[in-house]
Parts: C-alpha cells; structure tokens; sequence
C-alpha cells in the first residue's frame, strides 16, 4: 500500500466513527431541549425525568464526539498538508466560526447546565441548554459550510495556484451547503427518533415482562404503580418517549427525502460522475436501477447489467421531469478527460504519482450500494416507526422478546443510513479532493486530485503507525461508549435519579450500592 492509500484509510475510519456521534449529538440534544422546555411549561414529573434520563445519554455522546473530533482538524497537518495549503485561506473563516462555537459557546452553556441543576434559576437553566443546543447545530452548518465548498468551490479567485475567498457570503450560502443542511438535521433527528424509541420500547417491555404493567384480554391496560422509580410517572416516560421517538423519526425520513431529492438534482448538475457510478448508468438514459448486476468492482461498464430498472425515475431526480436523458459514464467519461487530463501533471507534489492515469470513475460498489443502502435503511426505520407507533395506541408493547430485540437493533438503522450516505458522499466526489466546479472554465478552474493533496514528508511507516494507533483508541473509545450506554440505559430514571431507587436497589448507577461514586453523578 502507498501512503496515499493509507491516509485515505486513516481519515475515513476516524471520520466515520466520529460521524456516529455528531447525529446523536445533534438530535438528542433538541430532543432533551424541547422535555426541558416541557418540564418548564407544565411542571409535569414524567418531562422532568425524560429530561434527566435522556440528557445523561446525551452527555455521554457528547463527551465521546469531542474526544474523536479534535483528531479530524488535527489530520489535516498530519497526513493533508497539501491538501491544507490549497483550502487554507478559504476554511479558516468557517473553522474558526465552528471552533468559536463548539469550544466556546457549547462548552460554556453545557457546564451552566450540567452544574446549574437546582442552583441557577429555572428559565436561566433551559436557556443554557438551548444556547448549547443551538451553538451545536450552528457549528455543524460551518462544517458543512467547509465540505460543501470541497463539493462545489465558490467565492473564490485563483493566485498563484491557490484559491483565495474573495467573497465570503457566496462561500457561507454556497446552494450545495444550504441543502445539505437541513439535510444533515433531519438526518440527525432519524437517529435521535429510533434511540428513544428502541430504549424506551426496551423498558415499557421490562415492565410487562417484570408484572408492573398488566394488559387483559379486552385491551385494558393495567398500569403497576410502585414507590420508587418504576411507579406510573415512569410508564409515562417511556410511553411518551416512544411515541416522540416514532413521530419524530417518520417526520425527518420525510425531511430526509425532500432535502435528499434537492441535494441529488444539485450532484446531477455539479457531480454527474459521483451520480452516474450511483446508478451504475453507463450508458444515457432515463432509469432508475433498483438493481444492477455485475463486476462493480471492476471498474468498468463492460459487464453491467440492470436487472430491476424504473423508467423516468432517474430523469426525475436529476431534472424534474420523466423524459430527459441523463449521461451515463461512457459519455461522461471523454469529457472529463478533456476538461481535466488523462494522467497526473508532472509535478513534484505527485512524486511517484506523477504521470499515472486518472480513474474518473469513483468505486462503484461503495457509490451504488452506499446509495441504497442510505436510502433502505432510512425507509425501513420510518416504517418500523410507524407500526411501533401503531402498537403503542395500547399504552404499552407486546411481550415478545425477540420483537424488543428488534426494536433494540432498528436503533442502529438509522446511524448505518447516515454513515451509508457519508461515505458516498466523500468517495464518490474521487479522484477530487475538491471537486472542480463546472461553472469555472480553463485556468481559473478550481479542483484538486486528492493523489496531490497528502503530505509530501510522511512515510507509509509513519502513516501504518498512525493508522494502527488511532484505529486501537478509537476501538477502546467505543467499548467505553458502549459500555456507558447500556449501563446507564439498563439503569432507567434511576440512572440520571438516584432518589428515586428503591433503598434495596444498589443495581443502578449512582443508587448508592456498588456502583456509588458514579462517575456522571456530578450532573446532577
């Protein structure tokens, strides 16, 4: 393997792992806001213990983004000098906003309300929740401000070889940035959806399996009401919490298709060889592939053949309309060649590199099926959402076991859609570190082959260390992640109330058994 490869490697693993907490983060956080903001209205006890449950977990992943995304600005140095140079003076407006804000504001008004609790005034407290909130989903647009420019460059003028931002307003209302927002949100809000949804199925089944909850013949429902924390007020956090989850999660696949559909027309026009590997269309045409068979490893079009293909549907996602032909590799291809070369300038930053062929077509097995799988796992979340929501109208969950275990493992369809469509994002737009803008034309266009973008310097030993360090962090950073979660979820309200555990009950944290000096009692 070369160096180039290697660090390619290394970002995406360190990326996508940190990808699995930024969407949590993000909609979790406006989950546990909008209980708190509950809590304040109504004064109601179940808001009060959402609001603590769910704000531990939140907390939890918080830590844990923090902790794997310092290491991403930190790779651009590392193993991206190169590619550091030429972004340089268009990113540093949008990355410091996003540092002033995550470092800044985020930590600043989270500690408020982590410590705050029963010391700062109540509409004080849930301010400081929103301010943390809301710094989160702003430092999320500025990075999505960063990667968009690298999607579709913009604002720029080129001197001396290197784009230089020479209008800041372009490049912070970028079309393909303002589309990816809301895109990301909702994408967020899908994952936040299913996590209170399968933990709160979990504990409603607790309750029928341990004999709190009793549903007869006739559909009455018989709700244990208990001292201590599994009393009534707690059948009404979970009851609400799935029901919450389930809307929630149905409401932004919604979201996620309508800003999905945007963002594709946007890639047909600006990305039309990330589109076309998507849909394995090598030839032009009008339909969509459900399935394509054949080496889509290959990288060639010789041997592919659509099996399940829906006329119109492809045109409009890329137009609008059913009739017009969309290009497929083989046109696109020459053309590409011509505006951008057939092999890699001889030039020092190349080294090896230089005077190889360039492969426009990015790798069609991660871009098709990134594609479906995005899509798949983001529709069958919605619709086990909208029959959970369908089986709640009881009040309760059914007894099955296999079935909660299911409800347990739908959490993680949503966290595979939006990785799913990451990775597709980010390797389709190959062999393009930035992708060349089809609105630039001749010298002033804008683009960077990523085989220029790593740093000269580093060795592929240097690079294989690296990669097998932060890979093995990264490891025992999720067993400690997980580990986390399942004890704390395991541990229900009382997890996040230890006053509200039974005085014989030293199995959950902070109850003041086994596990007193819970590490997270802190914040509360």
């Amino acid at each position: 393997m070369e160096a180039l490869e290697i660090a390619r490697w290394q970002f995406g693993i360190t990326t996508v792992y940190h990808f699995l907490m930024v969407p949590l983060t993000i909609g979790l956080g406006l989950l546990v806001a909008l209980m708190q903001t509950a809590w304040h209205r109504t004064g109601k006890e179940h808001y009060l213990r959402m609001t603590k449950f769910w704000g531990k977990l939140f907390l939890i992943n918080f830590i844990m983004g923090v902790a794997t995304g310092l290491v991403q600005e930190f790779q651009f140095g590392m193993a991206w000098s190169e590619y550091s140079r030429f972004v340089g003076d268009v990113f540093g407006a949008p990355l410091a906003m996003e540092a002033l804000l995550a470092f800044f504001v985020e930590s600043t008004f989270l500690g408020l309300w982590i410590f705050g609790w029963n010391r700062l005034p109540r509409l004080i407290h849930l301010l400081s929740l929103w301010a943390a909130v809301l710094a989160s989903v702003f430092s999320a647009y500025f990075i999505l401000v960063a990667n968009s420019w690298m999607q579709h460059p913009v604002g720029v003028e080129m001197v001396d070889g290197r784009p230089v931002m020479v209008d800041a307003w372009a490049v912070f209302t970028n079309n393909t940035a303002l589309v990816a927002f809301p895109h990301t949100l909702f994408g967020a809000l899908a994952v936040a959806g299913a996590f209170l949804l399968g933990i709160s199925w979990y504990h409603l089944w607790r309750r029928r399996h341990d004999g709190l909850d009793i549903l007869a013949a006739d559909g009455t429902l018989t709700v244990g009401d208990p001292a201590g924390a599994r009393d009534a007020v707690d059948h009404r956090v979970w009851l609400r919490s799935a029901r919450a989850g389930a809307v929630v999660a149905m409401i932004a696949f919604a979201g996620t298709g309508i800003t999905g559909d945007l963002q594709g027309k946007l890639m047909f026009d600006q990305q039309p060889m990330k589109m076309a590997a998507a849909e394995a269309a090598c030839h032009d045409g009008t339909g969509f592939s459900i399935l394509s068979v054949g080496n889509l490893g290959a990288q060639s079009c010789d041997d592919i053949t659509a099996v399940i293909e829906v006329p119109g549907v492809l045109s409009f996602l890329a137009n609008g309309d059913f009739t017009t032909e969309v290009k497929g590799v083989n046109t696109l291809l020459p053309e590409y060649q011509e505006k951008y070369g057939t092999t890699l300038p001889d030039d020092a930053m190349y080294g090896e590199r230089a005077g190889t062929e360039i492969d426009y077509l990015p790798v069609m097995e991660v871009t098709y099926w990134g594609f479906r799988i995005m899509i798949g796992f983001g529709a069958i979340a919605a619709a086990a959402a909208g029959a959970a929501l369908w089986v709640l109208r009881r009040g309760t969950v059914p007894e099955s076991r296999w079935l909660m275990r299911l409800a347990v493992f739908g959490i993680l369809a949503p966290f595979g859609a939006n990785a799913a469509g990451w990775i597709f994002t980010e390797m389709g737009r190959q062999p393009f570190v930035v992708a060349p803008n089809p609105d630039f034309s001749g010298v002033d266009s804008v683009f960077m082959f990523t085989a220029a973008a790593v740093s000269p310097g580093v060795t592929v030993a240097e690079l294989i260390l690296s990669l097998v360090a932060l890979t093995t962090v990264y490891a025992v950073l999720l067993v400690v992640e997980v580990k986390l979660l399942f004890t704390y979820v395991r541990g229900g309200t009382a997890s996040a109330m230890p006053e509200l555990a039974h005085s014989d009950d030293d199995s959950a944290p902070g109850a003041g058994g086994k596990d007193d000096g819970d590490v997270l009692a802190f914040a509360y």
